[in-house]
């Protein structure tokens, strides 16, 4: 990412497909949300080049579906699935201290615009999920990326991230809740959380890449599970005729997760206009999110409110 200088920036060939993914045999990769959508698709790739992926998903039932897809597709597929639920960071504790290797870890689940609910520790939902949950579950699991090959963690943002705001004030929702500003601030604080992430590995001297990826406008569970009423009927009209398929979503964090070429501190989405559809290619956030004091009072308020700490020293 050009605002976080580490040499010329790699760049996506316009034309890169899962395809072009290097054998990943012997490499473990975490993917949340692995059941449906891009996190599915992201899941199936990274099998199909040999890598163990470990696929979350809130309901087993749901995990255990996604990997039955996955092997009667691929038969030698090594993929196996457990439960996370980001909602319930009792639950990310759970899963966080089952894993006992990994080398890449793909924060891919959230959730959309759903009305107003708070998760089981009394976060508000969006900031909850998409936020604090991939928080502590990457401090958890910080100590074992670093044991990793190549190791990375993929924060998964959204072009929303461009209209947020972080509402310090009001994280809860409490006073004044909008579904559609609350779940930009979310996808905001993906971006501001993962380039504090870079910057403090990097000061630490640890060879674990924090990388961003966004998948444009894709055609996935959450346009249709969150939003209700209005917004929902809308967002199914758009979809259906403006979104790509989940497939294609799902290639900048597959390009983030594994391409080797691939810096700390960078940002990929889809290459085509303003972003919405495309092959990956370097992206640049919104300038804000690259503020130096909102990141360290996020992280801050982050580690406030869940009592985690980051173990970032050394590799």
């Amino acid at each position: 990412m050009s605002s976080e200088p580490d040499g010329a920036p790699a760049t996506a060939p316009g034309a890169w497909t899962a395809a072009d993914l290097p054998d990943l045999v012997g490499r473990t990769f975490i993917v949340t949300g692995g059941n449906s959508g891009l996190g599915f698709e992201t899941c199936r790739e990274l099998a199909r080049k040999g890598a163990h992926v470990i696929l979350t998903a809130r309901d087993a039932a749901k995990g255990e579906a996604a990997v039955e897809a996955i092997t009667a597709e691929q038969p030698r597929a090594d993929v196996e699935t457990r439960v996370l639920d980001l909602a319930d960071l009792d639950s990310v504790a759970d899963f966080a201290e089952s894993v006992e290797r990994a080398d890449v870890l793909v924060n891919n689940a959230g959730v959309m615009m759903p009305q107003h609910e708070l998760t089981k520790q009394g976060f508000e939902l969006q900031f909850g999920v998409n936020h604090l949950g991939p928080f502590v579950l990457t401090a958890m699991l910080i100590d074992v990326l670093k044991q990793g090959t190549g190791p990375r963690v993929v924060t998964v943002s959204s072009l929303l991230h461009r209209r947020g705001r972080i509402y310090f004030h009001d994280l809860d929702g409490q006073q004044n809740y909008d579904r559609a500003k609350f779940y930009a601030q979310s996808k905001l604080a993906n971006v501001v959380f993962a380039l504090e992430l870079h910057r403090r590995l990097k000061s630490n001297g640890s060879g674990v890449a924090s990388v961003l990826a966004h998948p444009g406008y894709s055609a996935t569970n959450l346009q249709s599970t969150g939003p209700t009423g209005v917004v929902k009927l809308a967002m199914k009209v758009t979809t259906r005729f403006m979104a790509q398929e989940a497939a294609m979503g799902a290639l900048p964090q597959l390009y983030a997760a594994a391409h080797p070429g691939v810096e700390s501190g960078q940002m990929f989405g889809p290459d085509g206009r303003r972003e919405a559809k495309g092959h990956p290619k370097l992206v640049y956030p919104l300038e804000a999110a690259r503020d130096r004091e909102l990141a360290k009072r996020l992280w801050d308020v982050s580690e406030e409110l869940t009592g985690m700490r980051f173990s970032l020293a050394g590799r």
